[in-house]
């Protein structure tokens, strides 16, 4: 079987972008199934990668998240804020360290045990980044500030701590739009929830 690192053949990359992190685009040959190489074109925005992680209490079935501003998705017709969980870029970090320092950030939690579930990427299509996602207990001992993130970051993020049966309802009904929120959410439902209302 052939790699497929020997299906692709880069003819040239040009840099479109640089301003905020990197659009490119990108001529190269693909090797089809049936053996014929085709010449394709691919723009890709590498921003790097993530880390993305839910904050949950079972004993009072809560759940940590957080509402920010986001302009893409105001552009594409959401009303802007989007209640997401705690997530950041890895800036060299290694993912565990990344996502601890965010939920002191953004949450305002110092966490006791962080679990990583699985790595993913949100949208292959175009934009490089993978995601590595993580779940972690939480209670009102591991409290250390107020979080909203960092103003000189331009965040400007309200923390939400909601019942878990009515942020998975959010999912449902619209309120809640972001994937990898949706597919924590999720997750907490089959592994460490239950069924709703259980």
């Amino acid at each position: 079987m052939t790699s497929t690192s020997e299906r692709v053949r880069v003819r040239d990359v040009t840099l479109l972008s640089d301003n905020w992190y990197t659009l490119k685009t990108t001529r190269f040959d693909w090797q089809r199934r049936d053996g014929r190489w085709q010449t394709q074109q691919r723009e890709t925005y590498d921003r790097g990668n993530g880390a993305v992680l839910l904050a949950y209490d079972l004993a009072r079935r809560t759940v940590l998240l957080v509402r920010q501003f986001r302009y893409p998705a105001f552009v594409n017709g959401h009303d802007g804020l989007l209640i997401e969980a705690a997530a950041g870029l890895l800036d060299d970090a290694a993912p565990e360290a990344r996502i601890r320092a965010e939920a002191e950030e953004e949450l305002g939690y110092r966490l006791g045990e962080v679990r990583k579930l699985f790595e993913a990427f949100m949208s292959p299509g175009s934009v490089t980044e993978k995601l590595h996602f993580f779940v972690a207990p939480y209670d009102a001992a591991m409290r250390i500030g107020d979080g909203g993130g960092l103003a000189e970051e331009g965040e400007d993020i309200e923390v939400l701590e909601l019942p878990f049966d009515e942020a998975l309802a959010m999912t449902a009904d619209g309120r809640i739009a972001d994937a990898k929120t949706i597919l924590l959410l999720y997750h907490a439902q089959l592994h460490l929830f239950g069924p709703r209302g259980g």
